[in-house]
């Protein structure tokens, strides 16, 4: 597993207008090709009247699949610009399609490449990126001693404090960065004096919402 990785925050859906034609942005997260197909056919056949809807997709840990469809406009102007677009900003498991409704004046071989870009950009604006960062869980158990001293630090830290669960003593259950296990190990050891029992439960993903550039 990837310690950290980009992806989209949503589904999200722009339109731009240029020259007079339609471009609507569709943007979503898979975890498949077999998805990404779904939700391209999803779109064409909710815009079966559209002139063209071009697609690009990127999935996998290694971006093993990558696929462009250019739907009949010329060869290299419409899903390659929007894999680029997709490259350019690192996102993983991450379809888009453009919907295109001809408005009547043609654009060109370079009109068209930064018209799908641009609605490509528009799309990724509007659902919003984010870091996934793989976390491993810690469960950390003290005596009602330790209680306030322990979620006090842990709340002013960097770490995720997820949940405390008030048993015969108190287990607290704390998200930290792959890699950073052992430091944080013998910090809480130091913090509590070897008085806690500290155990790595479960690993997980934990979204952060990435600024725009």
């Amino acid at each position: 597993m990837l310690a950290t990785y980009f992806t989209v925050k949503q589904t999200a859906i722009e339109e731009i207008i240029i020259q007079k034609s339609r471009f609507i942005g569709h943007v979503a997260r898979v975890e498949t090709e077999e998805e990404a197909q779904q939700f391209i056919q999803e779109i064409k056949k909710k815009h079966n009247a559209a002139t063209h809807n071009c697609s690009a997709y990127m999935i996998g840990e290694h971006d093993q699949i990558q696929k462009a469809n250019d739907d009949g406009e010329p060869s290299g102007t419409a899903g390659v610009p929007m894999l680029e677009v997709l490259k350019k900003k690192n996102l993983k498991d991450t379809v888009i399609v453009v919907t295109r409704y001809f408005g009547g004046i043609k654009l060109g071989a370079g009109g068209l490449i930064r018209a799908y870009g641009n609605a490509t950009t528009e799309a990724l604006q509007g659902s919003g990126i984010v870091k996934r960062q793989l976390m491993q869980g810690i469960s950390i158990t003290v005596a009602y001693t330790l209680l306030g001293k322990l979620e006090n630090v842990l709340r002013q830290s960097d770490y995720i404090l997820e949940t405390i669960n008030y048993l015969e003593k108190v287990e607290f259950i704390v998200y930290v960065k792959t890699g950073e296990e052992d430091s944080f190990q013998d910090w809480i050891i130091d913090l509590t004096s070897d008085q806690a029992t500290l155990l790595q439960t479960d690993q997980k993903y934990v979204e952060i919402d990435v600024e725009p550039k």
